[in-house]
């Protein structure tokens, strides 16, 4: 396995932001004309530090499942940024393996992304606003998403989790923060052009209620975007891949959310592996 950590700010005018290499090296032997999908995974932490449980094991768990895996280190509230530093920090990942696909033989039509809470809301706000990203940022950068992956995400302030929102706008007059509401309660921003998405949550989660994936999701269909959710019955919130190695309660049928995940990415990729 390839370990590298990729320094954003050498790259792109950002203030900060690194990603940490999962991949393997390629091609292998029987597998010349194939390069794998990526996947970019985005932890979660309400705006204010990155979780580590969302990390490296979610990599390692969509590297054994044929994806190249990249890990994004992004700047919070508690390093002094606010909108749209983190959105920058993303959509420069995405911009920077289209652009080295071939470094890291991956395909660079297969950029997928997969977010945790407000790493959830920091992903659905790319699949919604990639194509104003270069506007907002300042910066043009080719961000789109294949498809993207929401772990119980932040959606709304009007369902939680208000401090993410809180974090994420911290600084702003409260008469420009009323503005960015109304584009960063995600689900009022779908549109016929957002992304593919996945998402998944638990009925239990009290942290960020399930209404957040619930009323995304009918904005996706409402729209006619391709979408797949699962709401399980039991689970803290924060369940990671859902095992003892990351949260101390969460069934083991939760787990499926990988497999189910990586089948939906399979859905646009051009080997179907």
């Amino acid at each position: 396995m390839m370990r590298e950590s990729i320094d954003l700010t050498k790259f792109y005018k950002v203030m900060g932001g690194s990603l940490d290499l999962y991949t393997i090296e390629c091609p292998l032997p029987d597998c010349k004309n194939w390069k794998r999908p990526a996947v970019i995974v985005v932890a979660g932490g309400a705006y204010e530090h990155v979780s580590k449980r969302e990390g490296a094991t979610v990599a390692c768990n969509f590297l054994a499942r044929g994806f190249q895996c990249f890990v994004l280190n992004y700047l919070t509230v508690n390093d002094g940024v606010r909108y749209p530093e983190q959105l920058h920090e993303l959509s420069a990942s995405v911009d920077y393996l289209k652009k080295n696909a071939d470094k890291f033989c991956i395909n660079g039509d297969e950029i997928f992304v997969v977010g945790f809470s407000a790493g959830g809301h920091l992903t659905a706000n790319l699949a919604v606003d990639y194509f104003s990203v270069s506007a907002i940022c300042g910066e043009p950068l080719d961000c789109k998403p294949t498809a993207v992956g929401l772990c119980y995400p932040v959606i709304s302030e009007e369902f939680g989790h208000l401090r993410s929102h809180e974090n994420l706008l911290k600084g702003y007059p409260e008469e420009e923060k009323k503005k960015l509401l109304a584009r960063l309660n995600l689900d009022k921003s779908v549109t016929v052009n957002t992304v593919p998405s996945f998402i998944w949550t638990t009925a239990s989660d009290k942290t960020v209620p399930a209404q957040n994936s619930i009323v995304f999701a009918l904005e996706l269909a409402k729209h006619n975007v391709k979408y797949e959710l699962h709401i399980y019955p039991d689970g803290d919130h924060g369940s990671s891949t859902c095992d003892l190695e990351v949260n101390s309660y969460c069934p083991a049928k939760n787990a499926q959310w990988i497999d189910n995940c990586a089948s939906f990415f399979r859905l646009f990729t051009t080997v179907k592996f």
